[in-house]
């Protein structure tokens, strides 16, 4: 839930990106970062293992003008992907607002982003709250990879197999490129913040 304060005027929210390892949501942050420096607060911060995987999360203060009169300030977090780091992805996910699922869509890693959509659903669920309900964007990455001949998944295939149940917004983007990223954030954030107003009953 956003942390709302009324003496400073000021509303925080949290939006994760969840995926299966290496599938770009680091890249994804780094790509922000870059294309949005005015409107970002502080630096970024990523913890790395020797794999250059992220580990824990990278932390990105956003601030998107006011919202009845408060400032609005977004923290972007990744989550990391790997099996073994379970517990570190839920601790991330606690409080959140919204999420971005980035889905891989090179062919070898179609497994690995359903057990991964499976795992963000469990751990939604574990905190009382539903991925059919939560402000939810779907990424499917690497598009720029079939210039090389490399095989890919068809978006509609990703679409059947990630999007079918939850027909949420999804966009095919390349994070290396730049490509869909800034659309994904944006259709994220639109939806975190028409679920904040409903939320605080909040009306236009």
């Amino acid at each position: 839930m956003a942390i709302v304060n009324l003496k400073k005027r000021e509303i925080e929210c949290k939006i994760v990106y969840y995926g299966p390892g290496r599938c770009g949501k680091t890249t994804n942050l780094e790509y922000i970062f870059k294309a949005y420096r005015k409107q970002i607060t502080g630096e970024m911060v990523s913890i790395n293992t020797d794999g250059d995987r992220t580990l824990f999360f990278d932390f990105l203060p956003m601030e998107l003008g006011k919202l009845k009169g408060c400032d609005v300030r977004v923290h972007l977090y990744t989550v990391p992907g790997q099996v073994q780091y379970t517990s570190t992805r839920k601790l991330v996910l606690r409080g959140v607002d919204g999420v971005v699922f980035v889905g891989d869509s090179l062919e070898v890693r179609r497994e690995k982003n359903m057990l991964s959509l499976k795992d963000l659903h469990q751990n939604l669920k574990e905190y009382g709250l539903s991925i059919l309900k939560i402000p939810l964007v779907m990424q499917y990455n690497k598009r720029d990879l079939a210039k090389e001949g490399i095989p890919l998944m068809p978006v509609e295939q990703m679409e059947k197999e990630l999007n079918r149940q939850l027909k949420v917004p999804a966009f095919p983007a390349s994070a290396i490129t730049g490509e869909g990223v800034g659309k994904t954030l944006q259709a994220c954030l639109k939806l975190t913040l028409q679920s904040l107003k409903k939320e605080l009953n909040w009306t236009d």
